[in-house]
């Protein structure tokens, strides 16, 4: 091997870079133990609430020594602070938090940039957009100008002073430009308010203190990616992610106009309700005693019920007109938006806006305010003219807002309060449509400063100041998917992440000792150094590391075995027809010897998993980038750190045998004629791929997961075993159709549910999560309240309740299909193409891509017919997404090897027929093919066993797919290559 010397200080310094960065990661880890220890050593087990109170303790520690050196490396010294930021991430599922996509909604922008026109073609157009997004996955603004051309037909432009020619406009868009031209500065205007969106969330996560954040806009499709992992407290991530920070100041209108508009609300939805269908036979029989003269008059009338008071209490008094119960509210907003009943406010308050106030602390009751409002129902001042805001108290010692507005917005506040103190009314200050405080007005405010106070936390103060000093949103934001995993959870990721991690390494390094004896050895000390460079490359580029993530490591360990293999039977091949050792260690590893194999294969993997990253989002991007990392260390490893051992060892004047006198002979001159049996074969694979496409289109089919179907999936803990079937009907019963199934150890389940998918929103995230609660309230401990089951909270020992929810809504669903089959087709495409570049023939090409589709429908067969039988989650989602891709390149890694023997067998022994070629190879590398399959189902199981139920069915669909992958790539690539391949001219028949 050529520059030695070079090659073995790049690994070194490699190395030290590796465990340099690593080393952020134990002191890190070191510091936050010591904390732990710490808030344990304050307070005691008995201690009511114990764990949020060391919590508390342990946050507060670790704060107090944030800008403290805990970390001296002589040439340089570390804070905590600057510690923990170098540190390796880890992701959801290993920490805890939460994971969401937000929608920031486009309509809301196009509606802004058209001065909220009433235009009928632009308003026709939004709702046929609405349409055409459920059927496609092209950015909601192309939907919109595909949809205004079918509505307008030609009759009006884009540039109309009524849609986009407007004053805000002026100089982008000018009457008379073409719709080209319009649409072209519209999609700048968009992106450029997403950009601005994807600022102020940005401005607002830093201002939160979350460690190790990440935000990302997910291309033009309007989404933005948050994750915060460690975050507890989730409902509070929500609402800062979803405010829109749409601060307005209003009047209030006085109570005692609304009390006739009350009373005749309330009779015109009596007279608006349905008659049952006992009032009707009871009318039909009056109607015949009134013709038959025979009229009996009851003593007493039967009183009507008042659906409006039934869930309203309307007061003349005060500043709200009345309040409703919480759970009431969406209710009585319905019943006060129906046309029959908004035309009963009368001429003056026509232009009423309805909102509702912010409860008070252990209240179930909310305020309703009528706000004064014009024409397009405008505050009279807005949020935007807020210069600074700071969290603050009121004269009583709460937690209040104080804000200093611009030299505008301080006239606008002097004017309005002086309005508000000569009417003797007040000024209600609305945060996103809520009431959270209406104070009344002592006279004109001079200044510009002001404060907002109400039912505010602490938190809620801080918050609400850092969202108005980060700026509004431009739209609002829908949170359309988000996965929410608690803390105690994540910690038995890492467990059983790290137990399966060790049990793969150490039956790995046994095997290769095993096998193949003191190179073994050697092939251990470089698979120990790729391990070393993995973590030490993922830390460096800060990349995140998931359970997923771990997967595709310990996988690595199992494929980067293959390169040490193919390297060690060709030295063993060379050392058999009589070479020395270091004539046949320099021959193996040339490109004549074992290179191109190991680099055609590698590259197939590498390209299946380069496709994975671009497709795949959270935890499956985190599979893909440990894969490619581990692809390309294990090249280094394999090639040089092997080898510079080897040679050291040799130069030594020692020798090595590559084998253990067990392995010596095994699989040595094997005469299986393959081709001879290609037909069984081809029967055999028939018959599974037959069973398999029917029980896809007619049997089984495949179980959706959320990703694909849409819903919201949780994970729920009980103290005890339950029944599945005994839970699921009362689940039903909340929400009207679920799927319940246990979910790995026979207290937990998986819950599953459709219900309002299709809405948005923290008050319907509340409510599911409530229904929930409620459902299963019954197998619960005696005791336990709502808010130590919701997700994230820590407060029980027991460690119950939802472990994890995910939501995923049916747009974003449809997307992941998309993308799920464009990454399966991408990848069969790109190697199809890579192997007609290698091999110069479509049927090599043809024969590897028919063994992947086979392979492919088989592992979806075996998925279709199982899934209600395994005791094991069997989704397909995007993790199994993930798995079938694994299984494209793992397949190709071993068709290509076979392929590439094939090649030099034809180059080499020209004269021999092409069916004795195809034979040779095939048993040449069944030696290496059996060999690395065996390890690398090893590697499986051990995951498949230990590493945790969450990922147990993606172990599942791998290790089906490496057994399939093996057989397919002995018994169909090469077969169907060797039909494919013209039989008139046996010397033609090679390379």
């Amino acid at each position: 091997m050529q520059n030695k010397g070079l090659v073995r200080l790049f690994a070194i310094l490699f190395t030290l870079v590796s465990i340099y960065q690593l080393s952020f990661t134990f002191v890190s880890s070191k510091v936050e133990g010591e904390a732990e220890d710490f808030a344990v050593s304050k307070i005691a087990d008995n201690v009511d609430g114990y764990l949020a109170k060391r919590d508390s303790i342990e946050v507060k520690y670790l704060d107090s020594i944030g800008n403290l050196k805990v970390y001296d490396i002589g040439i340089a010294d570390y804070t905590y602070n600057e510690v923990k930021q170098l540190e390796l991430n880890k992701g959801l599922d290993l920490k805890g938090g939460i994971d969401v996509t937000l929608q920031i909604s486009v309509k809301d922008i196009l509606k802004g940039l058209a001065n909220n026109t009433k235009e009928p073609n632009f308003n026709s157009a939004l709702e046929r957009a609405d349409e055409l997004q459920t059927q496609s996955s092209d950015p909601y603004v192309e939907s919109f100008f595909e949809a205004f051309d079918e509505v307008s037909a030609g009759s009006i432009g884009l540039s109309d002073p009524d849609i986009f020619a407007t004053k805000e406009l002026y100089g982008t868009v000018n009457a008379g430009d073409s719709n080209d031209k319009v649409q072209g500065e519209i999609r700048t205007k968009i992106d450029e308010a997403i950009v601005s969106a994807f600022e102020v969330l940005r401005k607002r996560i830093d201002q939160f203190g979350v460690t190790q954040p990440n935000i990302q806009r997910e291309g033009q499709s309007g989404r933005i990616i948050v994750q915060l992992p460690g975050v507890k407290d989730v409902d509070r991530a929500k609402r800062l992610l979803q405010s829109t920070a749409q601060l307005e100041f209003w009047q209030t209108a006085q109570p005692a106009a609304f009390q006739t508009f009350i009373a005749a609300a309330n009779q015109k939805l009596i007279e608006l309700q349905p008659k049952s269908a006992e009032e009707i036979v009871e009318d039909e029989k009056s109607e015949i005693d009134s013709l038959l003269g025979d009229v009996v008059q009851d003593s007493v009338s039967t009183p009507q019920a008042s659906p409006l008071f039934e869930v309203f209490s309307y007061s003349p008094y005060g500043v709200g007109i009345g309040t409703a119960a919480i759970k009431d509210t969406a209710r009585v907003g319905e019943y006060l938006r129906m046309p029959e009943i908004t035309q009963l406010l009368g001429q003056e308050l026509r232009y009423t806006k309805f909102a509702w106030g912010k409860a008070e602390a252990n209240s179930e009751v909310v305020p309703l305010y009528a706000l004064q409002a014009n024409r397009d129902k405008k505050p009279p001042l807005s949020g935007g003219v807020v210069v600074d805001a700071s969290q603050s108290y009121d004269q009583q010692g709460k937690p209040a807002v104080s804000m200093q507005m611009n030299t505008v917005g301080a006239k606008a506040w002097e004017k309005l309060t002086g309005k508000v103190f000569e009417e003797n009314g007040y000024i209600a200050i609305v945060l996103d449509n809520i009431v959270y405080s209406a104070p009344r007005s002592n006279g004109p405010i001079p200044g510009g400063s002001t404060q907002i106070y109400g039912q505010f936390s602490l938190n809620e103060a801080i918050d609400l100041a850092n969202v108005l000093r980060a700026g509004k949103l431009p739209a609002k934001a829908d949170l359309i998917s988000y996965e929410v995993v608690g803390p105690s959870l994540g910690q038995e990721a890492i467990d059983s992440g790290l137990m399966s991690f060790l049990i793969a390494l150490v039956l790995v390094l046994l095997w290769m000792v095993f096998y193949y004896g003191k190179a073994g050895l050697f092939a251990d000390v470089a698979l120990a150094l790729n391990i070393v460079l993995i973590f030490g490359v993922l830390v460096s580029f800060g990349a995140v590391l998931t359970l997923p993530g771990i997967a595709g490591i310990v996988l690595t360990i199992g494929m980067s075995v293959d390169a040490n293999v193919l390297l060690f039977e060709r030295v063993r091949e060379e050392l058999a027809k009589g070479k020395g050792n270091k004539q046949a260690v320099e021959y193996a590893f040339s490109w004549k010897g074992a290179m191109s194999s190991i680099i055609d294969a590698n590259i197939t993997t590498g390209l299946t998993a380069l496709i994975l990253f671009a497709f795949g989002s959270g935890p499956i991007k985190g599979f893909a980038t440990t894969l490619i990392i581990g692809i390309l260390t294990s090249l280094f490893t394999a090639i040089f750190i092997t080898r510079l051992l080897i040679d050291w060892y040799l130069n030594k004047g020692k020798s090595l045998d590559f084998s253990t006198t067990i392995t010596k002979n095994l699989f040595r001159n094997m005469t299986i004629n393959f081709i001879n049996k290609r037909k069984v074969a081809y029967v055999i694979s028939g018959i599974l791929v037959a069973v398999s496409v029917f029980s896809l289109f007619f049997g089984n089919k495949l179980n959706e997961g959320v990703d694909f179907a849409g819903g919201r999936s949780f994970q729920v803990r009980f103290a005890d075993a339950v029944n599945p079937e005994e839970v699921k009907e009362n689940v039903i019963a909340a929400f009207e159709s679920a799927e319940v199934k246990t979910f790995g150890a026979d207290n937990q389940l998986k819950i599953t549910t459709k219900y309002k998918v299709d809405e948005v929103g923290l008050e319907v995230d509340e409510e599911i999560q409530q229904k929930l609660f409620e459902s299963v309230q019954s197998y619960l401990p005696d005791g336990m309240t709502y808010q130590s089951f919701k997700p994230g909270d820590d407060s029980n020992t027991a460690k119950m309740g939802i472990m994890k929810t995910f939501k995923v809504s049916p747009t974003i669903a449809d997307d992941i299909k998309t993308n799920s089959l464009y990454a399966v087709f991408g990848s069969l495409l790109v190697v199809f193409l890579y192997i007609l570049f290698r091999f110069r023939k479509w049927q090599f090409s043809l024969g590897a891509v028919a063994a992947v589709f086979h392979d492919v429908l088989i592992v979806l067969g075996i998925f279709s017919l199982t899934w209600r039988i395994m005791p094991f989650n069997m989704e397909i989602d995007q993790a199994f997404i993930a798995a079938i891709l694994t299984v494209i390149g793992y397949s190709l890694n071993d068709t290509v090897v076979v392929f590439d023997r094939i090649r030099e067998f034809a180059n080499d022994h020209s004269s021999w027929k092409y069916a004795k070629i195809v034979n040779g190879a095939l048993n040449s590398t069944l030696s290496r093919t059996l060999n690395t399959s065996l390890t690398t189902l090893v590697v499986l199981l051990a995951i498949f066993i230990f590493g945790g139920e969450s990922i147990r069915g993606f172990m599942f669909a791998l290790i089906v797919g490496v057994i399939v992958g093996t057989y397919s790539s002995m018994f169909i690539a090469t077969p169907i290559m060797y039909d494919t391949t013209n039989k008139g001219d046996e010397s033609k028949k090679k390379e």
